[in-house]
């Protein structure tokens, strides 16, 4: 484990609460400069009054990442706040327990878990660029092998259940970091790579699912062996943020032993390449990215 982490800087989404607040108190304690993005701006605060003390710092950025116009005045923020960003972290995530729309007129959980995914990181990708060991990196999670990506109803208009939902929303977020990898020219020099945390029942993460949802969450984490702590969970994130293994590696799953392999569907060409173009029209960029950098 690397002790100094002051000569990073780690911008991490959902980090005020559950295992990702967990990581970020430990990465500030090695030194590192995080800033946390969340909705709820007590949680935010008490969070970086806990890091007063700490080796490095923590800096709360308060955004609703169901919004395409915040995610866009959040990057503007961190490109003016930041100087570069070594890790872009992509934790966030909740379960809605009926189907509800986002500001911008999409599938609520689809917004959150994926679409906010791609576009901060269109947004941010170019900021990374200025760090020697720049990285990307996507809470994804097993359940992604119980789903099906429909891309001719991605939204779920036809029949919803929330744990459909957020099952196919992991599994968007495997195809993206695919593609993405397959995407980044040979200089970029970014390493783009997803995790399964673990089963983790005592996060928020199913705080708006349905109460059936949160039943079974509730009784599979009281079965021996099932469920991760947080600090386990924030140890296997941070790997990925900062250990030198996960640098040299990309377009990865990663389980609790390292790589494994995610269902098909998530690393067909044709499947992850349409995603990409329908995330595009969703969020209103063009599907021709990444670009070269310019030297």
């Amino acid at each position: 484990m690397i002790d100094d982490l002051s000569d990073r800087t780690i911008l991490l989404t959902g980090g005020t609460s559950g295992f990702g607040r967990v990581a970020a108190v430990d990465l500030a304690q090695r030194g590192a400069t995080v800033a946390v993005v969340g909705r709820d701006e007590s949680k935010g605060a008490t969070l970086t009054e806990q890091s007063e003390d700490l080796a490095g710092t923590i800096a709360f950025h308060q955004a609703d990442l169901a919004s395409q116009s915040t995610i866009r005045s959040l990057a503007t923020t961190v490109k003016r706040e930041y100087d570069r960003i070594d890790v872009l972290a992509h934790n966030a995530g909740l379960s809605a327990g009926t189907r509800r729309e986002s500001p911008d007129g999409i599938e609520l959980t689809l917004a959150v878990n994926h679409l906010a995914t791609y576009l901060l990181t269109y947004e941010l990708l170019d900021h990374l660029r200025d760090s020697s060991d720049p990285r990307v990196v996507v809470t994804a999670s097993d359940i992604h092998r119980r789903a099906t990506l429909d891309l001719d109803d991605l939204q779920l208009t036809d029949e919803y259940d929330s744990l459909d939902a957020y099952a196919r929303s992991k599994l968007a977020n495997i195809a993206f970091t695919v593609e993405l990898d397959a995407r980044l020219p040979d200089d970029a020099a970014v390493t783009v790579n997803c995790v399964h945390p673990g089963f983790v029942p005592s996060t928020d993460l199913f705080r708006e699912a349905s109460l059936r949802t949160r039943l079974l969450v509730r009784i599979a984490g009281l079965v021996p062996g099932v469920a991760t702590s947080k600090q386990a969970a924030a140890e296997r994130l941070q790997s990925l943020l900062v250990e030198p293994t996960y640098g040299s590696m990309s377009g990865q799953y990663i389980g609790s032993d390292g790589p494994v392999d995610p269902v098909p569907e998530a690393t067909n060409q044709a499947v992850r390449r349409r995603l990409w173009r329908i995330s595009a029209e969703l969020v209103g960029i063009t599907p021709d990215w990444p670009t070269p950098s310019i030297n």
